[in-house]
């Protein structure tokens, strides 16, 4: 019979994140004082989109004379995004039905502006000086805020462009003058432009599991970090830190032979290498079933063979695994 386990875990809280690599954390230092964005690449599930969590929350939290977002402005890159994407978006099918609509009852229609909201990049600049909204009242609306567009408060911010390597080919170079200069024009309203102002701050990650699809000019405007897979010292307090555990001294000897056995599938596997991300669910899940609290616990290969599905995810990988486990 299917169960259902009723004693979830924590979320995940950007103030646990760990930011164990001192490289990683002077790359973040230098892309912060050139005003330059930071560019981040490494094996999926390396932490890597989550760190701009971090960066919001801290910025936010010990930078207060700078007014930071406590949470990023993401942009989710997609194979069709365009560069217009990330400053806005224009509803020209709602702006036409809505014209017919209203032309058809002899009522006045909505402007274009009330079509056109921003986006990331776009309400990261307008949010550095929301009172030109004024003449361009396009839609900017922030959560936990009743006020939109002009009303808002002025806040620095955090900028997320999350797999960029995603992107058609040329939406790196068609960036390049906003996110230098952090300014766009809108075309669709005359050409009307949203301007950066200097008393703020804006913070860009640009996250990509691959640097093959980006352009030289592209990079030589950003600061560059690679962040290499967590070692086992390091995944033991990635875990701590996420799942806030508290394992007996059987529990602390199973969580080492687990990460042990994790890090052994990884140089086995032929096709996907299990991420952090894997780790940490499949820590989850015993955390949940108490596992680490037991007094008796199964031998590592035993949970490993249980859950080989929250690690494993090619039919290659598992004949393979297998083999090892021999199962």
């Amino acid at each position: 019979m299917i169960s259902i386990r009723n004693n979830p875990l924590p979320d995940f809280k950007a103030e646990n994140y760990l930011l164990l690599d001192p490289g990683l954390q002077k790359a973040v230092e230098v892309a912060i004082a050139l005003n330059q964005p930071l560019l981040l690449t490494g094996e999926p599930g390396t932490g890597k989109t989550r760190l701009a969590h971090k960066i919001a929350y801290e910025l936010a939290t010990y930078h207060k004379a700078h007014q930071f977002l406590p949470s990023p402005l993401v942009f989710n890159t997609k194979t069709t995004s365009s560069a217009r994407d990330l400053f806005y978006t224009y509803d020209a099918l709602g702006h036409f039905q809505d014209a017919n609509i209203k032309r058809s009852v002899g009522e006045e229609s909505k402007t274009m502006a009330d079509f056109i909201e921003l986006q990331a990049f776009g309400k990261a600049i307008a949010l550095s000086q929301p009172g030109q909204l004024k003449d361009i009242p396009v839609q900017l609306r922030l959560e936990g805020h009743e006020e939109s567009g002009a009303d808002l408060p002025a806040y620095s911010s955090v900028v997320l462009i999350d797999e960029i390597d995603k992107a058609p080919r040329d939406f790196p170079n068609d960036i390049l003058h906003e996110v230098e200069y952090r300014q766009f024009q809108i075309k669709e309203m005359g050409n009307a432009g949203i301007k950066y102002h200097p008393e703020q701050r804006i913070v860009v990650i640009m996250t990509s599991n691959s640097e093959k699809n980006l352009p030289d000019a592209f990079l030589r405007r950003c600061i560059f970090y690679h962040i290499p897979f967590p070692t086992h010292e390091q995944l033991k307090q990635i875990i701590d830190a996420q799942l806030e555990l508290r394992p007996n001294e059987n529990g602390k000897k199973l969580m080492d032979e687990l990460i042990d056995l994790f890090m052994q599938v990884r140089k086995q596997s032929v096709r996907k290498k299990p991420a952090t991300a894997e780790l940490i669910a499949w820590m989850r899940l015993l955390a949940v079933d108490g596992v680490f609290e037991a007094e008796k616990q199964q031998k590592g290969l035993d949970y490993l063979a249980d859950y080989l599905s929250i690690i494993v995810k090619t039919k290659e990988d598992r004949d393979e695994i297998s083999k090892m486990l021999k199962v």
